[in-house]
C-alpha cells in the first residue's frame, strides 16, 4: 500500500512540474476583448483563431481582438456552438437556432430555407469529407449531408443512426463517417450502418461527446466514461482509476502532427502519447483556466488552444513532451478574410540607452491600458459599454464621418438605445480622460 502512494505521489509531481513546459496567454473579459466567457466552439486558420461563445463570435488576430456577431444581421443567432475552416478558407458557423452561416471573409450566406425545412436546430459539429461533402451534425435533429447542391437528412425513422442527437464526427481513411451521439456511435460507407454500444463493444458509456482519427487510422473517443481507443479489433480504456486522466468525462480531444493527444475533460487538459506518457494541466500546475474544458483546437507553430466553458480561453506555446525534440513547423492553414485587429497592445520599442548618461534613472513602469467593451443586448435594443473609468464621452460616427448619436457623459455600464440609429457602417469613438478607443462594427 506504502509502494502504492508513493509512486502515486512521484507520477502526480513529475505531471506537475511537466505542466510548466511551454508558455500559457490566458483571453478573458477582464484582460482582453473577447466577447464572452463561455467559450463554445473553436477554429484556428492561418491569420488567427476563431471563438464562439454564447455572446457571439469573435477573433483574435495577432493582439487584436474583432467582434463579429455585435449588429450582424447575417449572424442573428449569438449562441455559436461549432465552428469549421474549410480548404477554401471558408468559415461555417452553426448556431443554436438559425442553423449554419458562412463567411468568405467579405460576405455572409445563410440557408435560412434549409435550416426551417430540416429544422437545423443546435448544429454541433461539421466535417467535410474526402469528396467534399459537407456532414452536418445536429442535436435533436439528426445528421446532415450538403454537397454544394444537395442536402440530404438522415434520422433514426429513415435508416439506422442510433440517435438523432448528434455530439461529434469524423472521417477515416475510407471515407466513412464515425458518428458520435448519446446512444453510442454509428458509422456509415454510403451504403450501410454499423452500431457500437456498450452492449455489442468496449465502449465505456454510450454518450460519446468526442472522437478523433489518428494518422494509423486508430479511432479514440471521449466518452463520460473515460477515454476510449478502437484500432478495429480492440478496444482499450483509459479513465481516472487506471491513468492520470483528469476526469472521465471528456469533451474534446485533437492530435497534432506528432500523434500526441490533446484532450479536454470536466476538469482540466491532458496530452497523451496513446501509450504510457502523459501531462495533466489542471489550475494548479499552469495557467489554464480551472474547470470544464470544453473545445481543444490545434494552432499554428504547434500553438495549443484551451477553451473554458465560463472562464474564458488558453493559450499554450512552445510545449514539448518531456523525452521528446521539440518539433513545430508551421502549419499552413486557409486565412478567412483579412479581418482588422482591434485593440490592439503592442509593445512599444524601447529607446536606445545612452553610451555615457549622465545620471542614472529608474524607468518609470509602463501606464495600465483602459479597457473598453460593448457588451450588446440586441433583442432590447441597446448596448452597454464596460470600461474602466467611470465616465467617458461616446459618438456613433457613420462613413461619412457624421456624428449621429452622442453622449457627452456616459456612464459605464449605462443602456444606449440604439432602435433610432440609421443602418450602415459606424465607428464608436470612446474618450475618457485619458484614452480615445474606436471601435468598428456594422449596423444592417
Amino acid at each position: 500500500m506504502k509502494k502504492t502512494l508513493f509512486a502515486a505521489t512521484l507520477l502526480m509531481a513529475s505531471l506537475g512540474l511537466n505542466a510548466q513546459n511551454g508558455k500559457w496567454t490566458v483571453y478573458d473579459t477582464q484582460t482582453s476583448d473577447i466577447c464572452g466567457n463561455n467559450v463554445s466552439a473553436l477554429a484556428t486558420d492561418g491569420g488567427g483563431a476563431w471563438v464562439g461563445t454564447f455572446n457571439g463570435l469573435c477573433r483574435l488576430k495577432g493582439t487584436g481582438w474583432m467582434d463579429y456577431a455585435m449588429f450582424n444581421e447575417k449572424l442573428k443567432d449569438q449562441s455559436i456552438n461549432c465552428l469549421m475552416v474549410d480548404k477554401k478558407g471558408t468559415l461555417w458557423v452553426g448556431t443554436d437556432d438559425f442553423g449554419v452561416v458562412e463567411f468568405d471573409g467579405t460576405n455572409w450566406t445563410e440557408h435560412d430555407d434549409v435550416t426551417r425545412r430540416l429544422k437545423m436546430k443546435f448544429v454541433k459539429e461539421m466535417v467535410v469529407d474526402h469528396e467534399g461533402v459537407m456532414w452536418i451534425g445536429v442535436t435533436l435533429g439528426g445528421l446532415i449531408s450538403y454537397d454544394g447542391d444537395e442536402w440530404v437528412k438522415y434520422t433514426p425513422d429513415d435508416c439506422e443512426l442510433l440517435s438523432d442527437f448528434i455530439l461529434d464526427i469524423a472521417v477515416d481513411r475510407a471515407n466513412r463517417k464515425w458518428v458520435t451521439t448519446n446512444a453510442g456511435i454509428s458509422i456509415y460507407n454510403g451504403v450501410r450502418w454499423l452500431n457500437y454500444t456498450t452492449e455489442n463493444s468496449g465502449l465505456p458509456d454510450n454518450i460519446v461527446p468526442a472522437v478523433a482519427i489518428d494518422k494509423k487510422n486508430v479511432k479514440w473517443f471521449g466518452t463520460l466514461g473515460g477515454l476510449a481507443r478502437y484500432d478495429g479489433e480492440k478496444w482499450r480504456v483509459w479513465t481516472t482509476e487506471n491513468s492520470p486522466l483528469p476526469s472521465n468525462q471528456v469533451n474534446d480531444i485533437v492530435i497534432d502532427a506528432e500523434g500526441l493527444l490533446w484532450i479536454g475533460t470536466s476538469a482540466g487538459a491532458a496530452v497523451f502519447d496513446g501509450d504510457k506518457e502523459w501531462v495533466v494541466f489542471t489550475s494548479k500546475n499552469s495557467r489554464i483556466p480551472a474547470g470544464n474544458i470544453y473545445k481543444v483546437a490545434l494552432g499554428t507553430g504547434g500553438d495549443i488552444w484551451f477553451g473554458n466553458d465560463q472562464k474564458g480561453l488558453a493559450k499554450l506555446s512552445g510545449f514539448v513532451l518531456p523525452g521528446r525534440e521539440p518539433a513545430t513547423p508551421k502549419v499552413d492553414l486557409p486565412t478567412v478574410g483579412d479581418a482588422p485587429a482591434v485593440a490592439e497592445n503592442k509593445p512599444s520599442t524601447p529607446a536606445a540607452r545612452p553610451a555615457t548618461p549622465a545620471t542614472p534613472s529608474t524607468p518609470a513602469a509602463p501606464a495600465k491600458e483602459e479597457r473598453f467593451r460593448i457588451v450588446p443586448f440586441l433583442a432590447d435594443g441597446y448596448v452597454t459599454i464596460e470600461m474602466d473609468s467611470p465616465k467617458a464621452s461616446v459618438e456613433f460616427v457613420n462613413s461619412a464621418g457624421k456624428t449621429v448619436k452622442s453622449i457627452s457623459e456616459y456612464t459605464a455600464g449605462q443602456k444606449i438605445n440604439i432602435t433610432n440609429i440609421p443602418k450602415g457602417m459606424y465607428r464608436v469613438i470612446i474618450s475618457s480622460g485619458r484614452t480615445v478607443k474606436k471601435i468598428k462594427f456594422n449596423l444592417k
